[in-house]
């Protein structure tokens, strides 16, 4: 029995490679709609690409053009070609304005570019780009099924954008640029006030302020204690049991002790 399955399987797969080249191979649009509409209902993304791509131009216009470029968007997204579904979507929503999958589509067309936003440390013009798409749906859907999901990936992109901007103020302090680093985390805290890096960012300006005073001049030292001092008490203010705090308070001391000298 066993055999007899397998070799009916085997008739089925070649048979429908044959009509699938045949379909390649005939001038006939219609048996190629067909058929890559059968692949597509067979999850055979792919193949039926190949036939979208032969068909699209004759179809655009015609009753059909509808669900054949809905499948072909779908069957990039599907493939995760996401550049190419992308593309195909906002054609998708751009064409069929009435359609009643275009909140669909515009869904995916965002979120294709979502997916296709690199590591936080590479250039991130698709980041940009897909934020400004997902934005662009919430303010069109506001009240579609999609809204979490989309709002979730806004959030993800914005704090990649926010983990690059603070790493590279961060990097300042790595190379010992203990000036830019104070200027730059600064900026990335007075940019984005409610980024989950603010503890990080309101440590490694105390720790920059720190070491920037501890090895100045005797006659700018007390004025870089200061910001320094200022430094650690924004940071606890912010968070009392910040996870530096046994660092930021050794530093407290030291500026304290430091300050002393100056009174006298």
């Amino acid at each position: 029995m066993k055999k007899i399955i397998s070799l009916l399987l085997v008739v089925i797969v070649f048979g429908s490679c044959s009509e699938y080249q045949k379909a390649l191979k005939n001038e006939d649009v219609g048996v190629k709609f067909e058929m890559s509409t059968k692949l597509y209902d067979a999850g055979n993304y792919s193949k039926a690409i190949r036939l979208f791509e032969q068909i699209a131009p004759a179809y655009r216009g015609k009753p059909q053009a509808e669900k054949l470029f809905y499948m072909y968007a779908q069957s990039y997204y599907k493939t995760k070609q996401y550049y190419l579904a992308a593309y195909q979507f906002e054609s998708f929503v751009s064409g069929y304005p009435k359609s009643e999958k275009i909140e669909e589509a515009a869904f995916l067309g965002a979120k294709s570019f979502s997916m296709l936003s690199p590591i936080y440390s590479l250039d991130q013009t698709d980041t940009f780009k897909a934020i400004d798409k997902l934005q662009s749906f919430i303010d069109v859907y506001s009240s579609s099924a999609y809204l979490p999901e989309a709002n979730k990936m806004l959030k993800d992109l914005n704090e990649k954008i926010e983990k690059k901007v603070f790493e590279n103020a961060k990097g300042y302090n790595t190379i010992l640029d203990y000036k830019s680093a104070i200027v730059s985390l600064d900026n990335f805290v007075a940019d984005y006030p409610g980024t989950p890096f603010k503890e990080d960012a309101l440590y490694y300006k105390l720790d920059s302020a720190y070491q920037l005073a501890i090895n100045s001049i005797p006659s700018k030292m007390e004025e870089r204690l200061n910001v320094a001092k200022m430094a650690y008490s924004n940071l606890i203010k912010f968070k009392v049991d910040t996870k530096y705090k046994k660092t930021a308070d050794e530093m407290s001391a030291r500026i304290e002790k430091d300050l002393q000298n100056f009174t006298k």
